[in-house]
């Protein structure tokens, strides 16, 4: 019998002038960018939190700590190859996941398709393993105010 385990990821990042926006390794066109350490890729943190929580390896912040001035301002795919190599060396591999994003804007759909073949790429898993999906808050909210962008994944892993 195989070990399957989920887990599930949340982040949350405040949007300010000045920054790009990366949002599920690609670089998406907008007057605000995420504030943080890293690219704040919301959605690769939330991803990453959730892999790690199926293999019980704890969270982001401790494997990738802000306090670390080798993650400043890092790309948020290299935290996430870094992750798939943690979650391989406990002998689990990708089932799937399904991502939801929260962002009043920008509009999102016309990048999911990108974002995942980016995701996928960078796990080496198939696209069609990576769900994204994106919503708003309906202007309620730090997402409805846009003062911010959240995004939530649930992966499936199993034991080889």
């Amino acid at each position: 019998m195989s070990k399957i385990r989920v887990g599930f990821g949340y982040d949350v990042h405040k949007l300010v002038e000045g920054r790009d926006l990366w949002l599920g390794g690609i670089k998406i066109e907008h007057t605000l960018g995420l504030l943080g350490h890293s690219d704040a890729d919301v959605l690769i943190h939330a991803l990453c939190d959730a892999l790690l929580g199926a293999a019980n390896l704890r969270d982001i912040g401790y494997h990738f700590p802000d306090t670390d001035t080798k993650y400043k301002n890092v790309d948020s795919k290299l935290l996430l190859a870094d992750t798939m190599q943690l979650v391989r060396s406990k002998g689990y591999e990708f089932g799937n996941a399904d991502i939801t994003v929260a962002a009043e804007r920008p509009k999102l759909n016309p990048h999911i398709e990108e974002m995942k073949q980016c995701l996928a790429q960078v796990m080496k898993v198939d696209a069609e393993d990576v769900s994204i999906k994106a919503t708003t808050t309906e202007k309620l909210g730090f997402t409805g105010r846009q003062e911010g962008i959240a995004a939530y994944a649930v992966v499936l892993i199993e034991k080889q």
